[in-house]
């Protein structure tokens, strides 16, 4: 078993940057990717980025140039920095360890989610 916490959300304003932290602990497998992903009311979860290794990462397009996701395997961590923040970023972020760069399911024994935090960009 995996647990994952998200921490870092909150309200801000348009423009401004937001770091998103997520603790894993228990049996971890960094061969595994981990990722970010976001459901805003009314629509369906999406893949906002991915990451196996620092090399080896993937965004959506809508949030290319303004977020990065990082690792931290000795400290089984997760960030996601989130820069120029705009309303339409405005989401519960989900923290997952399993899914694949796209956010497919590569075992279904290792599909792992946190209990989300909330992120609002509003004036």
């Amino acid at each position: 078993q995996v647990q994952l916490v998200e921490s870092g959300g909150g309200l801000v304003q348009p423009g401004v940057s937001l770091r998103l932290s997520c603790a894993a602990s228990g049996s971890i497998d960094s061969r595994y990717a981990m990722g970010w992903y976001r459901q805003a009311p009314g629509k369906q979860r999406e893949l906002v980025a991915a990451i196996i290794s620092p090399g080896t990462t993937n965004y959506a397009n809508s949030v290319k140039g303004r977020f990065t996701i990082s690792r931290d395997n000795a400290k089984n961590m997760v960030y996601l920095q989130m820069n120029s923040l705009e309303p339409e970023d405005t989401a519960v972020y989900y923290c997952n360890a399993g899914r694949d760069l796209v956010g497919l399911v590569v075992s279904p024994k290792y599909d792992y989610w946190g209990q989300g935090t909330q992120v609002t960009v509003s004036s």
